[in-house]
C-alpha cells in the first residue's frame, strides 16, 4: 500500500496505541455506540473524546462509563494530550460522514495521526483525506469485504470446544457487550476464552474479525466461517470461542443472523433482549414490527441453529442457555426484577452481564 491505505478488517492499530476518539454528537444515543463501547472494552489508552456537545462535561456522569478520559470541542484541543490514532467512534444511520467529524479527520491527518474507521463512507476514497496521508501513516477502512472468500460448508463444527453466538431480539441490544463480558469471566477462571468480531466495534475492540455488512450475501456464511477457523486455531476442548451477534431474526432489514449461525456452527446460544421492549426500535416512516414473545423466539433460533449441520456432528443440537436482559434503562430494583421475572416466565438463567458481570451467564453456558 501507499504511505498507506489500509484495507480490510486485519488492525494496523496497536492494542497499545494512544487513541482520540472523534464522537460528535454520539456520547448520548446509539449513533455513538461503537466509541462508547471502545470506551468501556478497550484495554489500551484512550487520552480523549472530541464532542463539542458535551465539551466539558465528565464522562462517567453522561455515559456510565467510569474511565478518566477528558471530553474536548475539537481534534486541535486533544493534540497536547498525545494521540497516536484518531478513531471514528460513529455508526450514523447510512453510514454518512457528518461534516464536523470530517473538519477534525483531516485535522488529524494533517498533525500527523493515523486515522480508523468503520463506517461503509471509505475515507481513503475521499481525496482530500487521502491527500494528506503521509509517509508511514496510515487510513484504515475497516468495513471492507476480505479477499478470497468461499461459500460456508459448516467447517466450524469440527473446531474443538465450545461456541457461543449471541443472538439478539432487536439491533443494538447489547450483543458484543454480552461476549465481551462472558470472555471476561472465562478469562477469570482461567479458560482460554476468545473473541470474534463481527462489527465495526468489535473488529477495533479485538483487532480482527469479519465486517459482516460488507460481505456479499452469498459469501456471508463463509466469511464467518473463516474467522471462526482462524480464531478457533488451538483452541484446547474446555476453551470458548464467543461469536459477536449482529442484526435480529425479528428486524425487518436485517439478514445477519442465518449467516452467523450458519457460519459459527455454534454449539451454545445466548438471547439478548432489552428489558420491556414489545417492538423494534422505531425506525423513521415505518409501521411498528412487533417482537414476538421470548419464548418463541427461543424455540425459532433453535429450530434454525439444528439445521445445515454436518454428517456426523457428534454434538448436541445448540440451545439458548440463557437470556441476556439489556436493563440499561432501569434503576437497580427495576432492573433486578425484570430479571427475575424473565427468568420465571422462560425458566433459563438471565442476568444483565454489562451491570452485574459474566458470571452468572457464564455458569449457565458451562453447565451441562
Amino acid at each position: 500500500m501507499s504511505a498507506a491505505l489500509a484495507l480490510g478488517p486485519r488492525s494496523p492499530l496497536d492494542p497499545q496505541a494512544p487513541l482520540v476518539l472523534l464522537q460528535h454528537g454520539g456520547l448520548d444515543n446509539l449513533s455513538g455506540k461503537t466509541g462508547l463501547a471502545m470506551l468501556r472494552y478497550r484495554s489500551g489508552p484512550i487520552v480523549a473524546v472530541v464532542d463539542p456537545a458535551h465539551a466539558g462535561e465528565d464522562l462517567g456522569a453522561l455515559t456510565g462509563i467510569q474511565r478518566a478520559v477528558p471530553i474536548l470541542a475539537s481534534l486541535q484541543e486533544a493534540l497536547p494530550l498525545g494521540p497516536q490514532v484518531a478513531v471514528v467512534g460513529l455508526a450514523p444511520s447510512g453510514g454518512l460522514l457528518p461534516e464536523p467529524l470530517r473538519r477534525d479527520l483531516l485535522a488529524a491527518l494533517a498533525a500527523g495521526l493515523n486515522v480508523a474507521s468503520g463506517l461503509h463512507t471509505r475515507l481513503g476514497d475521499d481525496p482530500a483525506l487521502a491527500a494528506l496521508v503521509g509517509e508511514g501513516q496510515w487510513i484504515w477502512d475497516l468495513r471492507q469485504e476480505p479477499e478470497g472468500l468461499q461459500v460456508g460448508a459448516a467447517r466450524a463444527a469440527a473446531l474443538p470446544g465450545r461456541r457461543l453466538l449471541a443472538v439478539g431480539s432487536d439491533m443494538a441490544v447489547g450483543k458484543m457487550s454480552v461476549c465481551l463480558e462472558l470472555r471476561a469471566a472465562a478469562l477469570g477462571r482461567g479458560l482460554d476464552a476468545r473473541f470474534v468480531g463481527t462489527g465495526q466495534a468489535g473488529i477495533l475492540i479485538a483487532g480482527t474479525g469479519v465486517p459482516l455488512d460488507a460481505v456479499r450475501v452469498d459469501y456471508a456464511a463463509g466469511a464467518v466461517e473463516r474467522a471462526v477457523l482462524e480464531a478457533g486455531q488451538g483452541l484446547p476442548e474446555d476453551g470458548l470461542l464467543l461469536v459477536e451477534g449482529q442484526g435480529s431474526l425479528c428486524h425487518p432489514g436485517s439478514t445477519a443472523t442465518l449467516p452467523l449461525i450458519r457460519g459459527s456452527q455454534p454449539t451454545d446460544l445466548v438471547l439478548v433482549h432489552r428489558a420491556a421492549q414489545e417492538c423494534i426500535r422505531e425506525r423513521p416512516g415505518a409501521a411498528p414490527v412487533p417482537i414476538p414473545p421470548l419464548e418463541q423466539l427461543v424455540a425459532v433460533v433453535e429450530a434454525l441453529a439444528a439445521l445445515a449441520r454436518p454428517v456426523g456432528c457428534v454434538a448436541a443440537p445448540p440451545r439458548v442457555r440463557a437470556i441476556a436482559l439489556n436493563t440499561s434503562g432501569l434503576d437497580p430494583a427495576g432492573a433486578s426484577t425484570a430479571i427475575e421475572v424473565c427468568q420465571n416466565g422462560l425458566g433459563l438463567p438471565t442476568d444483565d452481564p454489562v451491570r452485574n458481570g459474566g458470571a452468572t451467564l457464564l455458569e449457565a453456558l458451562l453447565g451441562d
